[in-house]
């Protein structure tokens, strides 16, 4: 779950990614990612096996008068993991809510613990 893989930009773009954080439960892996302002439309998810791929662009703000300064980024983004476990991608749902991305991918059956209850004997 730790591992994670280097993003690739585009030639004469910086990489860079969102900050995002990855939990495992019991039942799936959870990667909730900051995204505030953009809109849903502007990000893509994608798996395959046990990778997963966010991609997206924020976009310049049009304004009125001369910008002095800004510490925002733009551009896109991209960000990838290695999920830890053997996962079902079909069943892979997101949700967008407040700026936070947060992307559960189901585990298999088989590696989900299995909890074993003590007898007195």
């Amino acid at each position: 779950m730790n591992q994670l893989l280097g993003g690739a930009a585009a030639p004469g773009e910086p990489a860079w990614s969102p900050a995002a954080d990855m939990r495992e439960t019991d039942d799936a892996c959870v990667l909730e990612a900051d995204l505030p302002g953009i809109k849903r439309d502007d990000i893509g998810i994608e798996m395959s096996e046990r990778k997963l791929r966010l991609t997206g662009e924020y976009k310049e703000r049009e304004r009125e008068g001369v910008l002095r300064r800004s510490t925002r980024r733009t551009g896109r983004f991209e960000y990838q993991a290695l999920l830890p476990a053997d996962v079902r991608s079909e069943e892979v749902s997101a949700t967008l809510h407040d700026g936070v991305l947060t992307v559960t991918v189901p585990k298999t059956q088989a590696t989900r613990p299995r909890h074993i209850q003590i007898t007195e004997s």
